[in-house]
């Protein structure tokens, strides 16, 4: 029971922090730009982990971490499919994206896709502007219940309240806290908290790999459980599944443009000339979460080999091995996890009711904050999925239907709207069908299909847009 309170004390301690951080930015919000981007003032050690840890939910360590105590080695791929990710949108995206949204004052990220330098296309553009909207508030209510779901098996651990309450104590501290600061509380509690997730994934990692004898025991630990699958960099039955299964998750990598809570980090950054620093730093961030996350999972699989769920070998790693302050320190970096991406697209989903809908003022998104979180909330108690999966498919939803789109009007100009919309409807509803049918391997074909057949309709826009 001590060890309860601890943990409990160390929690509610960190809870203070960020509410604190959320009343202090609510004191910094004068107008619209101020709610969703920041006033554009974010600096590069902000802008790197805010987005960092808004592209890293309960995912990057419960779902991770699990992924790796049930696949062993072959695990390791999701690190190379992450840190693609994480090239693509600081080299291709965070330059161009901040210069050409700070020229024509787009405050979201669907805003600036469908923008429009011709009058007559206005109406269209609204239309654009709509279904965007639409696609954001539906990916996110999977996507954000996964994070209160997450919320609520962790606070369940260390709290004698039902998972039931827990994802409502959860989610209401998220809640708070955006109610009061948006984007600039988003921002600042995400940074906070990317440093949070940081010690824990150099932390507990190293220490697992100790327990168990260092590579060399890990190693033989895998063979010891007699499944040679855990040992193989693919374990799949032939070449041509190996590679689609390898192909698949680096889909995972080409999501990333499309992730509106992540890539408008770079509209709000101050200066271009602070990209290269922000990259430096969220690269590395990136590296060594993902890393030790797998790791971990690897070293939980030879501690743990019966442990029934198995996106739970975080917080059962860290009971085992942790004096109760620093087990309480993991589990703060849990529901940083959690919370850092909650925030960002429980705001995006404001963003997307109350400025790309009716571009009404910065009061009306913190209702529509508490309307999507209530949403959520009722989905992660009543439909609970794997985070691991339902992760995935609202990041694929939304990486089909915006990042082909985004990535060809910053590099190769303008889309006629007609095909503009095209492309984001044809990748977001092709994503759809395809989890509707049994997974190939890596889910390739999930994550692969939407992105071409999205990608060609918007070079097929540009061209239009071009001849016109």
């Amino acid at each position: 029971m001590n060890q309860t309170y601890t943990i409990l004390t160390v929690i509610i301690a960190y809870q203070v922090i960020l509410l604190g951080i959320g009343w202090w930015a609510s004191r910094r919000n004068h107008d619209n730009e101020d709610f969703y981007l920041g006033g554009r003032k974010l600096g590069p050690m902000v802008a790197s982990l805010s987005a960092a840890t808004s592209s890293s939910s309960a995912w990057s360590l419960l779902g991770v971490s699990g992924a790796a105590f049930a696949w062993g080695i072959q695990a390791v791929w999701l690190i190379v499919a992450v840190m693609t990710g994480f090239l693509i949108n600081w080299y291709l995206v965070a330059p161009r994206l901040h210069q050409r949204s700070h020229a024509n004052g787009a405050v979201t990220v669907v805003e600036f896709i469908a923008s429009s330098e011709i009058q007559q296309h206005a109406a269209k553009v609204k239309r654009t502007r709509w279904i965007g909207a639409l696609i954001i508030l539906f990916s996110f209510a999977f996507y954000i219940a996964s994070q209160f779901q997450a919320a609520g098996t962790t606070f369940a651990r260390v709290l004698p309240v039902s998972p039931e309450m827990a994802i409502m104590i959860g989610a209401a501290i998220v809640l708070m806290y955006i109610w009061l600061g948006g984007f600039w509380a988003a921002s600042v509690t995400d940074a906070l908290q990317g440093l949070v997730m940081l010690a824990v994934s150099l932390l507990l990692p190293i220490l697992a790999l100790i327990k168990v004898g260092g590579f060399s025991g890990l190693i033989s630990g895998l063979q010891g459980l007699n499944d040679p699958g855990l040992l193989a960099i693919v374990n799949q039955p032939g070449l041509l599944t190996a590679m689609l299964f390898v192909v698949g998750l680096l889909g995972i990598g080409f999501g990333y443009p499309g992730q509106p809570h992540v890539v408008n980090r770079f509209m709000a950054m101050a200066d271009a000339d602070q990209i290269p620093r922000a990259r430096t730093i969220a690269i590395i961030w990136g590296i060594v979460v993902f890393t030790g996350m797998v790791l971990l999972g690897l070293c939980g699989r030879v501690l743990l080999a019966e442990l029934g769920n198995r996106e739970d070998v975080l917080l059962a790693v860290g009971e085992q091995l942790l004096h109760p302050v620093l087990a309480g320190i993991v589990i703060a970096g849990v529901l940083s996890a959690i919370m850092s991406t909650a925030d960002s697209q429980l705001l995006t989903a404001a963003s997307a009711v109350s400025h790309d809908m009716q571009q009404r003022q910065m009061h009306a998104a913190r209702w529509v904050v508490l309307g999507i979180g209530a949403a959520a909330v009722i989905l992660a108690i009543f439909f609970p999925e794997a985070i691991f999966s339902r992760v995935l498919f609202a990041w694929q939803a939304l990486g089909a239907a915006f990042g082909p789109v985004l990535m060809v009007m910053l590099w190769r100009g303008p889309i006629h709207p007609d095909w503009k919309l095209a492309a984001i409807l044809t990748g977001f509803l092709s994503t759809i069908v395809i989890s509707l049918y049994p997974d190939a391997p890596g889910d390739s074909a999930e994550r692969w299909i939407p992105l071409i057949l999205a990608s060609v309709l918007a070079l097929l826009g540009n061209s239009k847009a071009r001849s016109s």
